[in-house]
């Protein structure tokens, strides 16, 4: 399976492909000092030559080869939790520009994170070795050292000399972006939890309930959103300009490195941690990696730090997302009919909150001087009896045009009910009231 156009043996291959990896493996090995050691440089070195190099085992069928299946293995694995301690790395790095509560239980438990991702991959680096001897793959010659790796911080920072303040136009982005945040917030709200769970209950929640697939789903739902916000309305970094249109980015950025990071974690526990397979080899292999990745540590990074702070930053940030959100919406005023015959009983003032609710602005519905939530059921039913009471038969809704404009829908025809009170179809505009 020789490339035609490169004549070189498998073993040598296998050397050129393992050299920087085995370099990284070695300076590891060699440091004492962890908060110097690991840097971001480092991370994304160890993650570059350890997927070059498990594409090339994978390629060579290492995974059905029980000679060479612990080192492809182990290679997987540095690639997997690198990749995390890559994105937890940023996080901390970045919490100073972060305008987010919390910080300090935050940064604690973040630090706790980084030394179990860093003391793993300190446990990885000598099996490594030992297993690349083993395997007669030749020790690479020159070594790297820290000066390979410097962290990117510094006491300088460049000037600041390009506006990107939010502009009229933007307003129309603003809005989406506010009402996407929300929107994900309350899909996310399922996952929330206020205590740590302990091992029992986390093996019972992972993969059952929380997978690989669904963070990730997450993820990329929430870097959409961070990739529209910064292509559309604030092109620059965290240090100038509007703070709560800066602030709203740090919940929903914070959010997306902990979904990243735990995508990579969750990755490498269901795929190299939970199932072995039948065989043996597979399952000897297995062992040999929960030995040098505790599964109980791995899973309460996983869910107590990651999950856990994913779901608080996205509750929280709701508030900020509201007010912006209802800063600029485009605001208006309908007159609609009340429902006939039965008024604002449950079934419409259910179908008017769910419409507010989905767009997230603020709406009130106004009978005489009285102003109602438009988004609680309860106000709307106490609205009901006023209107009851006092015989009215039209009432004005204000506030975000988008939401009246689906009210006025939902008015045509009579709040999804016929006049007994049974329900009707409703118009595929709102569909998702279904």
């Amino acid at each position: 399976m020789n490339d035609p156009y490169c004549d070189i043996s498998f073993s040598e291959k296998v050397r050129i492909f393992s050299s920087d990896y085995l370099k990284c493996c070695i300076y590891i090995s060699k440091s004492n000092t962890p908060e110097h050691v690991f840097t971001k440089k480092l991370y994304s070195k160890l993650i570059s030559t350890s997927q070059v190099l498990e594409d090339f085992l994978d390629f060579h069928g290492a995974k059905n080869s029980e000679d060479w299946y612990l080192y492809r293995e182990v290679c997987a694995t540095v690639r997997h939790l690198s990749l995390g301690a890559y994105c937890q790395k940023h996080i901390l790095n970045r919490m100073v520009f972060y305008d987010i509560p919390d910080t300090d239980a935050f940064r604690e438990q973040g630090d706790k994170t980084m030394i179990f991702l860093n003391d793993v991959l300190r446990n990885l680096a000598p099996v490594i070795i030992d297993e690349a001897a083993r395997l007669n793959i030749a020790m690479p010659v020159d070594g790297f050292g820290a000066e390979d790796f410097p962290g990117i911080t510094t006491g300088e920072m460049l000037k600041y000399d390009i506006d990107d303040d939010a502009k009229e136009v933007q307003k129309r982005n603003i809005v989406k972006i506010a009402s996407e945040f929300l929107s994900i917030a309350k899909s996310f709200d399922p996952m929330g939890f206020y205590e740590p769970y302990n091992y029992e209950e986390m093996t019972a929640m992972v993969p059952g309930k929380v997978d690989e697939v669904e963070i990730r789903r997450f993820e990329m739902l929430v870097h959409n959103l961070q990739s529209s916000f910064d292509t559309y309305v604030i092109h620059g970094g965290f240090r100038f300009g509007d703070r709560k249109l800066k602030s709203l980015r740090s919940y929903f950025s914070v959010v997306f490195h902990l979904l990243q990071m735990m995508g990579r974690l969750l990755h490498f526990y269901e795929r190299h941690l939970c199932d072995a397979g039948y065989k043996n080899t597979y399952k000897r292999v297995q062992e040999k990696l929960a030995s040098l990745v505790d599964p109980t540590v791995l899973l309460d990074r996983t869910i107590n730090y990651g999950l856990y702070y994913a779901c608080h930053y996205l509750h929280t940030g709701k508030k900020l997302a509201k007010e912006i959100l209802n800063e600029n919406i485009e605001r208006s005023t309908i007159t609609v009919g009340i429902p006939v015959k039965l008024g604002f009983h449950s079934r419409p003032s259910l179908m008017v909150a769910k419409i507010v609710q989905h767009f997230g602005g603020q709406v009130e519905l106004v009978v005489g001087e009285d102003r109602f939530d438009a988004s609680s059921v309860l106000d709307i039913q106490w609205a009901g009896g006023k209107i009851q009471k006092e015989n009215i038969s039209d009432v004005v809704f204000d506030g975000d045009t988008r939401a009246l404009d689906h009210i006025e829908i939902l008015a045509g025809v009579n709040y999804g009910e016929d006049t007994m009170g049974k329900g009707v179809p409703l118009p595929s505009e709102l569909s998702y009231l279904r």
